[in-house]
């Protein structure tokens, strides 16, 4: 693929439209609590590009944004209307400056890119099994400052 390829993708309903330039700088699979929850599956899948290399062409997006265990702001956005979740920034110094779209948003073939690992495994359903390069039991950033609620914790 090339550095100046364009791929377009959105919400369920068409309302948010976007489109990335080149390739992902990241593409992880993540099972952790808040990946589950926002997702609404066992696990997300997140394309982390660099910020000038999305392009919002609407902006009718809620956004709920937390603080994590290891103090990062979470920030999803999700359609307004339908309620898809399209993309998502985590403050962590590794993700500066990038951001993650929702995998299957893209518009076919939704899935271009391959994923280069796993994060976040011990919260893992037990009957996923994901060949990739890299497993994670938590993150190789995971840092906890805090103590989540027991909902969030995927060590149990």
């Amino acid at each position: 693929m090339s550095d100046n390829e364009i791929h377009q993708g959105g919400c369920a309903c068409g309302e948010n439209r976007y489109e990335t330039t080149g390739n992902p700088e990241r593409a992880r699979v993540c099972h952790c609590r808040y990946c589950q929850l926002r997702s609404g599956s066992p696990f997300g899948v997140g394309a982390w590009f660099k910020e000038e290399n999305v392009k919002h062409h609407s902006q009718n997006y809620n956004q709920y944004k937390f603080v994590t265990e290891s103090g990062n702001t979470f920030e999803t956005n999700f359609c307004k209307k339908c309620g898809t979740s399209v993309y998502w920034t985590i403050s962590a110094p590794a993700l500066k400056g990038l951001t993650a779209i929702a995998a299957a948003t893209f518009d076919p073939p939704s899935f271009w890119f391959g994923v280069s690992g796993e994060i976040f495994t011990r919260s893992k359903a037990p009957y996923i099994d994901i060949k990739c390069e890299e497993q994670f039991e938590t993150s190789p950033t995971y840092n906890p400052t805090k103590k989540d609620e027991d909902r969030f914790d995927g060590s149990k």
